[in-house]
């Protein structure tokens, strides 16, 4: 595939113009070609007007029709075969089976979503009969299901180029919903995004519906995602990135005259509270697994463990060590990009500014002919210091943790109750250990999305149980998930319809119930 830097607005290539951007290699430092280019606002408004215009045929179309599309893009996807992951790797840095890996994932996901809105229970279709002899008044007939909410603008994320992309879970529940969606790519993939885009618009064509239901337009400043958020056609934004990012959409969206919901994913810092029995059990363990989550994709997930707790003792310093010297042997890595190098470079330089704060283990220092490399750095101090430095509780997204000394339960409890909002908690411990700290789990319960035990945080299964969020500034709304069927809802809204005749109403809430989906009926469920 010949990459062009083009827009696609509802199928219509637009060339770049303006201000032009290129993609980088990481590794290289090499400049990509094609040339990319800022969208317009002209551009930004025929892709939400055409959005919109095919708002009715997405939303109309069977859900036959829109699993068949899901399940069509991910034959596209496929079909690009290695140029798809060399393109990435190229601009990413990802290693090729990391990228073998998450394209699995992606077009897992597809399958997971078009299964899913085959089998119709995920609408939540409610049906409550009339009784027009109820005394003292008669009840209506009323009858609830959800439907999607019109264009949805997405936000690619620029550490999952496929999973959380141009045809990444937003996207994909977005389309499976019946939303249109407006894709505002990575400026760091932007040839990544071009080739999945030209999958979806091929999907499209194949399977009869609106290109205008997918449009994807460049851009490397600000300018064109403050457009596409204002744009009053705009129903919903999903968002994967820095705090800083997200709420600066968040605003936006906000101060419109009509305001949207932005949903926001936006990282945290997922502390880590080992416990004792499991210490002085695994110290080892638990250090080799630490060390390996932290540094998994080079930190550079939402999920990394920048934060553990432990009580102070000769099992917490057995722990600090084996993890320090892991850390040494971990050679620095290439990050997605120049700039969060540098950003991840400067964060780690402040933190060794802090009086009482340890750098205990790093890797080799990167060649200075790699400006993108990593090392990893494992840092160790007290409770007292951590609370007392707010810098410490900020993420510093990369490679690096802090291992905090406790000297009681007490000051686990008081750094929980202090925490903002959180994607994961871990607890590494025994049984024992949940029956002792179970004021600790009641705590975590309001503060984070998911509590792992005795794993680690990064890894994300896609499933219905799945929740990937938390309360702010972990995400911008605590009831939504960004990852799993769950995600679905976020672009949906409940419809209800008193006194419709049979033949009128959504097939889901026929009395039939022709796709066998699962209904409250007159309160009881039942297919």
């Amino acid at each position: 595939m010949t990459l062009t830097g083009h827009h696609f607005i509802a199928g219509r290539e637009a060339a770049p113009h303006g201000h032009l951007f290129h993609a980088f290699n990481p590794t290289t430092g090499a400049q990509l070609e094609p040339a990319f280019g800022d969208a317009t606002h002209a551009e930004a408004d025929e892709a939400m007007q055409a959005a919109d215009g095919a708002y009715d045929a997405l939303r109309l179309a069977t859900p036959e029709t829109r699993a068949t599309l899901l399940d069509t893009i991910a034959e596209e996807i496929t079909a690009l075969g290695d140029a798809l992951l060399e393109r990435a790797h190229a601009e990413c840095a990802l290693p090729m089976a990391r990228l073998t890996g998450e394209r699995g994932r992606a077009i897992g996901q597809l399958k997971l979503f078009a299964a899913l809105i085959r089998e119709g229970s995920w609408a939540n279709a409610c049906v409550d009969h009339a009784l027009p002899d109820r005394q003292p008044l008669p009840k209506p007939d009323v009858r609830r299901v959800m439907l999607p909410i019109g264009p949805v603008v997405v936000f690619g994320a620029s550490n999952f180029p496929f999973a959380i992309g141009v045809i990444g879970t937003d996207s994909v529940c977005a389309l499976a919903a019946g939303c249109p969606v407006v894709v505002k790519g990575h400026p760091a993939h932007p040839g990544t995004c071009e080739m999945l885009a030209r999958a979806v618009l091929s999907a499209l064509h194949k399977v009869g519906l609106p290109a205008g239901c997918f449009s994807l337009v460049h851009g490397k400043c600000n300018d064109i995602g403050t457009t596409l958020t204002k744009h009053p056609l705009t129903q919903a934004v999903a968002f994967t990135g820095s705090l800083r990012g997200g709420r600066a959409l968040m605003d936006v969206a906000a101060a419109r005259p009509h305001p949207i919901p932005v949903y926001a994913e936006m990282g945290s810092v997922n502390p880590v509270f080992v416990l004792p029995g499991a210490l002085k059990e695994r110290a080892s363990k638990i250090a080799e697994g630490y060390v390996g989550s932290v540094t998994m994709g080079v930190g550079q997930f939402c999920t990394n463990p920048a934060v553990v707790l432990g009580l102070k003792g000769e099992d917490l310093n057995q722990f600090i060590s084996n993890a320090a010297a892991l850390a040494g042997k971990v050679a620095p890595q290439t990050m997605l990009h120049r700039g969060i190098c540098e950003a991840y470079d400067a964060g780690t330089a402040v933190w060794q500014t802090v009086k009482g704060l340890k750098l205990v283990g790093e890797s080799e220092t990167p060649s200075s002919e790699t400006a993108s490399q990593a090392a990893c750095r494992i840092f160790t101090t007290t409770i007292d210091v951590l609370e007392a430095n707010q810098e410490l509780r900020r993420e510093v997204f990369g490679p690096c943790s802090i291992i905090t000394q406790c000297a009681t339960l007490e000051d686990m409890l008081r750094y929980a109750n202090s925490l903002d909002g959180q994607l994961t908690a871990t607890l590494q411990g025994t049984e024992q250990d949940l029956r002792d700290f179970a004021p600790l789990i009641r705590v975590l319960e309001r503060k984070v999305g998911r509590i792992i035990f005795n794993g680690f945080p990064t890894g994300i299964e896609v499933c219905p149980s799945m929740h990937h969020g938390g309360p702010y500034p972990a995400a911008s709304h605590s009831f939504f998930t960004s990852i799993g069927t769950g995600s679905i809802y976020r672009f949906v809204r409940p419809v209800s319809y008193q006194g419709f005749p049979e033949e009128a109403l959504p097939e889901l809430l026929k009395d039939a119930n022709p796709r066998g989906a699962m209904r409250i009926v007159d309160g009881v469920l039942t297919r």
